[in-house]
């Protein structure tokens, strides 16, 4: 019994621990009530904190000149900013006094100047800031400056899905009337430049402006010239990265800014910093936005590491910060395939336009980048991602158009012809001025093999055209409406336009350029790969259109020295049969055409009726006699033809060995069965000449 009472009732001891114990913790309670209540005081007290809530209470409409105490405030905050950088909450309350134009515009630029965060920038403020610019009353440079912020500070928002969700709403600003490029403005600058005479500023603005619209600027403009604008951005730069050497290492750690300041004792060679692809990461702030994750349920794309996560989280994905990074990253190619988010593309059209332009449009004499390996390994990485994506960015698509009136066909050729082979369909009504202007000028003043590479290029483009129409033609009727999840978007009949439009152009290049390089094989051969490919709109890829080529190209191809050049034309002209028996509209001309190259074919290689009246190709009797040609009718039939003499002499040497006392070799040609001949000719791969004109 003693025992238990021992067990059920505290000891002398116990009890005056437990009393001891409550008295500490009623006195440690205490001691945080007055220290909170100390801090709440000092806050109360603090210049800052009241400079803050005076922004926060200021009503729509107090004056800004003469008010000393508005004054004082901002300079206050201003010091604070500068030294410190301001809090999250600052930020908040300092933004929303700005856009929201309570105090009129006066002080808006001012403030926004000074919004140098010391930690993260909160997202909820931002988006209200961009609320505030529908408002119509905050003016387009300020609208601009706000923008130029966002992106400064872009790194180190806290979270984007809410600005995902208005991407196309910030983006439009890009396009406003304002900011467009307009004829009196070059007429302008022109009238300046007459009077002021080459000025730095002027000749910048001008190169800008040629960059953009060339027709509009026919001036000459020095490839090199000292800078003419400062960088408005660089203020938020600096003040930033000097706001993070005073706070410390504890803020480098959490936070890493890709800014830089230029050493002056540095190489003036130009960096490739816009070349060079972002590392797919997280967001800046680590620790906020793991806990931000958690809560949201959202999976940052860098901690993906194979196809089977990515398919598992694909509706909570967490973009990176750096939209560049993605195309270092298949999962991530993987997920915009999948996905299609357009705010995910729309920053990434923004992000490769502004590099294109950067590195390859402002800075055009080549100099810095000709021999760049980072220019080269950034435009593979592009074409790598076009090709995986099987569709080009709209931002190389802009690029390209402006980047042909500049380019001299030998910078990046391979990679520059392989992104213009990736360009979607562009309407025949605009197709000449984009494409085929700039084209043309490089194609006659180039080499042949630049000749050889455009001609491989527009095939690819041309192929491309037609994969895309075999995968997003939809019957309807009468007509073809061609949609994808592109901007393209066009009825069966511009379609057509386009296609056509492109074959009648490239047959006028091969046209000329066989000419000027004395029908080359080379060039030769590229541009029947062209026309093999033209052979198969309807019958590969569904698009009710025959092209038959133009005599350039159908003659040189007939009379070449290369056998399988004239085995080529031969398998083209039996590839253009097949489609005159298909259920479709062809048109007089075309079938014409079409017969009129057959009889000439047929008599020229098979009935050896060249240069006969009625047989196609004709010329004077006199011309033909002063040839000294004898039986000039036969001289391109398959057994005199040029390209195929030496088969002629191999017949000659394998079949007909009792011929060998005869002095003309094809006259014991002529002796065997005529058969004879044509099946040994297919024997040697001509598949081309026995489809044309099957033997009997």
């Amino acid at each position: 019994m003693a025992a238990k009472q021992n067990l059920s009732e505290p000891s002398d001891s116990d009890s005056s621990s437990l009393t001891d114990q409550s008295v500490s913790g009623r006195s440690g309670n205490r001691s945080l009530r007055v220290a909170e209540k100390e801090r709440r005081k000092n806050e109360a007290e603090d210049p800052f904190v009241l400079a803050l809530k005076y922004f926060s209470d200021v009503g729509a409409g107090t004056p800004v000149y003469g008010n000393d105490e508005f004054e004082t405030n901002l300079v206050l905050v201003e010091r604070v900013a500068y030294s410190k950088g301001l809090s999250p909450e600052a930020i908040s309350v300092m933004l929303e006094f700005a856009m929201s134009l309570r105090m009129g515009t006066g002080p808006c630029v001012r403030v926004l100047k000074c919004l140098i965060p010391a930690t993260i920038v909160p997202q909820e403020p931002i988006v209200r800031a961009v609320v505030w610019l529908g408002v119509g009353k905050i003016p387009i440079s300020t609208q601009v400056l706000f923008i130029k912020w966002v992106l400064t500070v872009f790194d180190m928002i806290d979270a984007k899905d809410q600005l995902r969700a208005i991407y196309g709403f910030i983006f439009s600003f890009v396009t406003e009337e304002n900011l467009v490029l307009r004829v009196f403005r070059v007429r302008k600058l022109l009238e300046l430049q007459s009077k002021l005479g080459r000025q730095p500023f002027l000749l910048h603005l001008l190169s800008l402006y040629k960059v953009f619209c060339p027709e509009l600027v026919t001036l000459s403009i020095p490839s090199r010239m000292k800078s003419g604008f400062r960088n408005y951005n660089t203020p938020w730069k600096s003040a930033l990265i000097a706001v993070q050497k005073r706070n410390g290492s504890q803020l480098a750690s959490s936070t890493s800014l890709p800014f830089t300041i230029k050493d002056k004792t540095s190489s003036r060679k130009r960096k490739h910093c816009h070349l060079e692809l972002p590392v797919l990461s997280s967001l800046v702030n680590k620790q906020p936005q793991t806990e931000l994750s958690s809560s949201r349920k959202v999976v940052p794309l860098v901690q993906l590491n194979s196809f089977a996560q990515l398919l598992e989280n694909i509706h909570r994905i967490e973009l990176p910060a750096q939209m560049g990074s993605l195309l270092g990253s298949s999962l991530a190619l993987q997920y915009l395939d999948c996905v299609q988010d357009e705010s995910a593309l729309l920053r990434l059209n923004f992000w490769l336009g502004y590099a294109l332009h950067e590195e390859f449009l402002f800075y055009g004499d080549g100099g810095a980048y000709q021999n760049s390996e980072e220019a080269l390994q950034f435009l593979d990485k592009l074409l790598f991602t076009q090709h995986f994506l099987q569709e080009a960015f709209s931002s190389s698509e802009a690029f390209l158009y402006k980047f042909l009136s500049v380019w001299d066909g030998s910078l990046l050729r391979p990679q520059i012809l392989g992104l213009l082979s990736n360009i979607p369909v562009v309407p025949s009504s605009q197709i000449g001025r984009l494409l085929f202007e700039p084209l043309m000028q490089l194609f006659f003043t180039s080499s042949l093999f630049f000749k050889c590479g455009l001609m491989e290029c527009l095939n690819n483009m041309l192929l491309k055209w037609l994969t895309w129409h075999s995968v997003y033609a939809l019957e309807d009727d009468l007509d073809i409406s061609l949609n994808s999840h592109t901007s393209i978007n066009m009825t069966l009949s511009g379609f057509k336009d386009s296609v056509m439009e492109l074959v009648h152009f490239v047959g006028r290049l091969a046209s000329v350029g066989l000419q000027l390089e004395g029908c080359h094989t080379l060039l030769l051969s590229f541009v029947l790969d062209f026309y093999e490919t033209v052979c198969d709109t309807f019958l590969k890829y569904g698009l009710p259109l025959v092209v038959m080529p133009p005599p350039g190209v159908f003659y040189p191809a007939l009379f070449s020295l290369d056998p399988v050049s004239v085995d080529r034309l031969a398998y083209i002209m039996y590839r253009l049969g097949l489609l005159f028996s298909q259920a479709f509209h062809i048109s007089r001309q075309t079938f014409r055409e079409f017969n009129h190259y057959l009889v000439v074919m047929v008599n020229c290689l098979w009935n050896s009726n060249m240069f006969r009246p009625g047989m196609g190709v004709q010329l004077g009797e006199e011309v033909l006699l002063k040839s000294n040609v004898p039986q000039y009718w036969t001289s391109f039939d398959l057994v005199h033809h040029p390209a195929f003499m030496s088969y002629a002499v191999d017949f000659h040497q394998r079949v007909i060995l009792r011929c060998l006392s005869c002095d003309h070799v094809c006259f014991c040609v002529c002796l065997c069965p005529w058969s004879w001949y044509l099946e040994y000719l297919y024997s040697q791969g001509y598949d081309g000449l026995k489809q044309c004109v099957p033997a009997p």
